[in-house]
């Protein structure tokens, strides 16, 4: 009986050990009571497997287009654009940049990135959480580098050469989500209060109204 005991307490510690809450994979998923009001799971829902095809995993992506105020575009290959990538854990994202192009800081809540260069150089950088006193870690990566972007840390690129570059991107998330901090702060739906913004970066009004009315744009 003794042994029946501890066999049944190893099962009961096993399973908590391996208990853990599901990653979620879009910004929030509200929990409802009648599945019929139902409109959304957390990730996608999966198509019968007699009826996929090779074409549910393949994609071709071109060039982006960098005539924008930044110079550059990002192409995200996550599984909104290929719906293969549900549950894998896994995405991508094509970066184009014109000359000093810029994908601005930003953070990705769901996933970690790592980045090579394909072509041109990259001032690449990332900064730490506020217990880690905000560090800011760069680097200067030319073809064939390869930089990772820890989960949730604000980070960038910008093309410091002469010519377009290119990186292509792996993020650890079928949906890693991206907030460009820039566009949170000045052109959220409604607008964060001018009291919140002016203590928040210890600025005049007039400052704040400056960059509420800029035309913010999103290279996502």
């Amino acid at each position: 009986m003794k042994v029946l005991y501890f066999l049944i307490s190893m099962l009961v510690l096993a399973s908590i050990a391996f208990a853990y809450d599901p990653s979620p994979l879009q910004d929030f998923c509200v929990a409802i009571n009648d599945p019929k009001d139902g409109v959304f799971v957390n990730g996608k829902f999966c198509k019968d497997p007699a009826l996929v095809k090779a074409e549910d995993f393949f994609k071709h992506i071109e060039q982006g287009n960098i005539s924008n105020a930044l110079g550059s575009q990002v192409t995200p290959v996550a599984v909104d654009q290929l719906f293969g990538l549900n549950t894998l854990g896994i995405s991508l994202a094509r970066v184009d940049f014109a000359p000093k192009g810029l994908n601005p800081p930003h953070i990705h809540p769901r996933g970690t990135e790592i980045l090579i260069v394909v072509e041109g150089t990259l001032y690449v950088g990332f900064v730490t959480s506020n217990q880690d006193k905000n560090r800011l870690f760069t680097k200067v990566l030319n073809k064939g580098d390869v930089f990772v972007f820890p989960i949730g840390l604000i980070h960038f690129q910008q093309n410091i050469g002469y010519g377009n570059a290119v990186a292509i991107a792996g993020l650890s998330s079928q949906n890693p989500g991206v907030i460009t901090i820039a566009n949170a702060l000045f052109k959220s739906n409604p607008s964060i209060s001018d009291e919140v913004l002016t203590k928040a970066f210890q600025v005049d009004k007039s400052i704040i109204d400056y960059l509420q009315k800029q035309s913010w744009y999103d290279n996502n």
